[in-house]
């Protein structure tokens, strides 16, 4: 009994004293049932709570266990003894077996089925996995039938301090803007430490600055970064490099630590004034240069960046203020001094400056540093060039009389050269702008006269360019625009401002207005027209018709009387004499018709012809116009019916329409000459209606009855003696007394002039007593080669 205890007790003290040592604040549960013990406690607490589970007898399970810890990361020789498992069941007589099942049953927690030991086989890993759940049961060693109903416990692993902290984010990057006070915030960083966080201070983390020290500081638990050191300047470093370590155990020695970097940025700030690289500018510029060119460039360095560095240029004081300018370049920050107005090399010779250049963006936090601007002076020499000539005027006005005379003097151009040499000039004018040549200049002088005569009324203004050209260079030349204006004279009488005709009432009254006309004159005079109005001498005293000037220029003719009758005189003509007041004044005679009309009672005039008279009563304007077009229509019929008439006349000869004679007759048989008589039918070419009797004209008609003769001609279809037909014919022309004189049997005996050939005809050949020879044929290539064959076996026949 006593070596049984000790056994029990050894076993007992083993695992409590590797739980002592290691995991001194190990926290013990309570047992779950009263029949429950932790195996793990002390052998007298064991002892008793077994003595009142015997007293007791409550339970009915008789199981001896609890929950039950384990080292991570473990490695000893010999597999590490977790707990132990045991029932009040348990006589010691082996007869009970222990099963364990659940999380890592047989593959990392093994249990001895006996005793009940319980061991870790493999080496656990707390950040893998922090607890198991397993199942525990005793079953009959022989018949494995259950004693108690399975029961579940759970193995816990017990954390180390085996994973150093970590920054997840690192490395990092901030940013602070210069010249902060101490303590500004900078940012701040987290690190992670895989370890429990509950347990002991494997996972309290205390951070530090390894690197980056006077200049920036670290709160140790919060992990804020600020700046250590008051008004850091970027202009002197820009960038710092901070080394940061994170510590667990609370920072004490031992702890594991992990390390980042954080790169501060310093940001400009306007803190820094411009500043000209030299306080005296020289630039050279020729006169004759363009205006708005850039005569050079001065700059003002300023330390700071972006707009913190951007500057504005102003000419603050110099001689010569109004002729320069200068203005800031957005990319380069230069400032550029450009022309404002002509330089003059003969008139001044050089100018300074006084240029300033100040921030435009200004921190008020900095003001107290001083302005924040700069001055330099600019001195700028100008450079003698070869100018054109110079016109003492920019443009001219000039004025001449329309009657002005030839060659005479118009006006004068004057120019010069600006320069020290000072170089004759010529003048000319431009044609393109004088394409009528009316204007002439002297070329030394730059008199303008007059080249053609001017007509006002034509054109008032001539506009003309003159030509200044340098001598001795005449590259160099000017141009000055010259307006002529042409100024009226008294040329142009005044006239009826247009045609005007005037009608009279046959029932008028004396005194009535009959007519106002108003006058026009081509001049301009200066004071405006005023026109005189009056009757010719011998007609002064007309006894019909007076006249009144009115107010406004014009002039109204008035009867004198009434019973005007058109049938005794129907159209009146008074001569109006229209004179100007010109200086001398011009005159004009115009003439005024008055035609006397029937009017209405109203005055409205409704006739004046005195056709009107001998209508009949009653006959209106429309019904007249009627009878007129109906005249005109009647005659057009005519005119239409005789031009029908005669576009139906038969011809001269008349003749059936089956007469084909003239008749073109296409054949291609190459016929055997006038001795071949078969190969056209010759009866054809005889006029059917001549065959009895005779022919009637119609072009002249006949005196005497012409009887045709008796027989006649009976058309024989073969074998016509063309020569027989063709006197008979020609007799019959003879003597016919109605025929003209020409004869229509030319149409078949002549063939026309200029044929190179001559003639081929076989009527002509009869006639003639000589022989002929037509070897010629062959001469004319290969179309007439048949014919002359046929000619010359012709010939030849008859030689034989």
């Amino acid at each position: 009994m006593p070596e049984r205890l000790a056994e029990m007790l050894l076993d007992l003290w083993t695992p409590l004293i590797i739980l002592w040592i290691t995991l001194p604040s190990c926290i013990y549960m309570a047992p779950m049932n009263q029949s429950h013990v932790l195996m793990s406690r002390s052998p007298l607490e064991l002892n008793r709570l077994s003595e009142e589970q015997r007293i007791l007898n409550r339970s009915k399970r008789g199981w001896v266990w609890n929950q039950m810890f384990v080292l991570e990361e473990f490695s000893g020789p010999e597999p590490i003894l977790v707990g132990r498992l045991h029932t009040d069941l348990d006589p010691g007589s082996k007869k009970i077996k222990y099963i364990l099942s659940g999380d890592g049953a047989g593959t990392i927690f093994q249990i001895n089925d006996v005793t009940g030991d319980i061991h870790a086989i493999k080496r656990l890993d707390r950040e893998e996995k922090a607890e198991y759940t397993l199942t525990a049961q005793a079953v009959d060693w022989e018949t494995n039938k259950p004693l108690e109903p399975p029961s579940e416990f759970i193995i816990k692993v017990q954390d180390i301090n085996d994973n150093a902290p970590e920054f997840l984010n690192g490395p990092y990057h901030a940013t602070v803007p210069e010249m902060s006070i101490l303590g500004t915030s900078v940012t701040n960083v987290t690190a992670t430490d895989a370890d429990d966080p509950v347990y002991g201070n494997s996972a309290k983390l205390v951070y530090s600055i390894l690197e980056g020290q006077p200049y920036f500081s670290i709160e140790p638990e919060t992990a804020v970064i600020k700046t250590a050191l008051p008004n850091m300047d970027r202009e002197a470093k820009e960038e710092y490099l901070v080394v940061i370590q994170a510590k667990d155990m609370g920072g004490h020695s031992g702890g594991l630590s992990g390390t980042t970097t954080l790169t501060v940025t310093l940001t400009d700030v306007n803190d820094n004034p411009p500043k000209f690289a030299q306080s005296l500018y020289h630039f050279s510029v020729p006169e004759d240069v363009i205006l708005g060119t850039a005569i050079g460039r001065v700059k003002a360095n300023d330390q700071d960046i972006g707009e913190n560095a951007q500057s504005s240029y102003d000419i603050i004081d110099g001689d010569g203020t109004a002729l320069f300018e200068i203005a800031s370049d957005a990319q380069s920050q230069d400032g550029i001094i450009r022309l404002r107005k002509p330089l003059d090399f003969e008139t001044k010779k050089s100018y300074t400056l006084k240029v300033e250049a100040a921030n435009v963006h200004i921190d008020p936090r900095f003001s107290g540093r001083g302005p924040f601007k700069d001055t330099a002076t600019v001195k700028i020499v100008v450079e003698d060039a070869d100018e054109p000539p110079v016109f003492s005027s920019p443009t001219y006005l000039l004025e001449v009389h329309e009657n002005a005379a030839l060659n005479s003097v118009i006006g004068q151009v004057t120019a010069r050269d600006p320069d020290i040499t000072s170089s004759p000039i010529r003048f000319s004018i431009d044609r393109h702008t004088d394409l009528e040549r009316q204007f002439n200049i002297n070329a030394d002088d730059g008199k303008i006269t007059l080249a053609t005569p001017l007509d006002r009324e034509l054109s008032v203004w001539h506009n003309i360019t003159i030509i200044a050209t340098e001598i001795r260079n005449h590259s160099q030349i000017s141009r000055v625009p010259v307006a002529i204006k042409v100024l009226d004279v008294n040329d142009n009488a005044p006239e009826f401002a247009s045609e005007y005709e005037a009608f009279l009432c046959e029932n008028g009254k004396p005194g009535q207005v009959i007519q106002t006309v108003s006058a026009m004159d081509k001049d301009d005079p200066k004071n405006g027209h005023y026109f005189l109005y009056s009757l010719l001498p011998e007609m002064a005293n007309n006894p019909n018709f007076t006249i009144k000037k009115n107010e406004d220029n014009s002039l109204s003719i008035l009867a004198k009387h009434n019973g005007f009758n058109r049938q005794k005189q129907e159209v009146y003509l008074l001569p109006i004499i229209i004179s100007d007041s010109g200086n001398p004044p011009l005159s004009s005679t115009s003439t005024l018709t008055i035609r006397v009309c029937g009017c209405s009672s109203d005055g409205i005039v409704q006739s004046c012809n005195v056709e009107a008279y001998v209508l009949p009563i009653g006959l209106s304007m429309g019904a007249l116009i009627a009878i007129l077009a109906c005249i005109i229509l009647l005659l057009v019929i005519v005119v239409l019916f005789v031009t029908l008439r005669r576009h139906k006349n038969e011809p001269l000869i008349i003749k059936d329409d089956e007469d084909v004679r003239e008749n073109i007759i296409r054949y291609d048989d190459e016929g055997g000459g006038e001795e071949d008589t078969e190969a056209f039918d010759i009866a054809t070419l005889q006029n059917p209606d001549g065959i009895n009797g005779f022919l009637p004209r119609k072009d002249i008609k006949p005196d005497l009855q012409f009887m045709p003769r008796q027989g006649g001609l009976a058309p024989v279809p073969n074998g016509v003696d063309v020569d027989e037909f063709i006197n008979v014919r020609l007799h019959e022309a003879d003597n016919d007394p109605t025929a003209p004189p020409y004869d229509s049997i030319q149409i078949y005996g002549y063939e026309g002039r200029g044929s190179v050939a001559g003639s081929l005809s076989s009527l002509e050949s009869t006639a003639s007593d000589s022989d002929q020879n037509f070897d010629y044929l062959s001469d004319w290539g290969p179309r007439f080669k048949r014919l002359g064959e046929l000619y010359s076996v012709g010939e030849s026949d008859k030689e034989t």
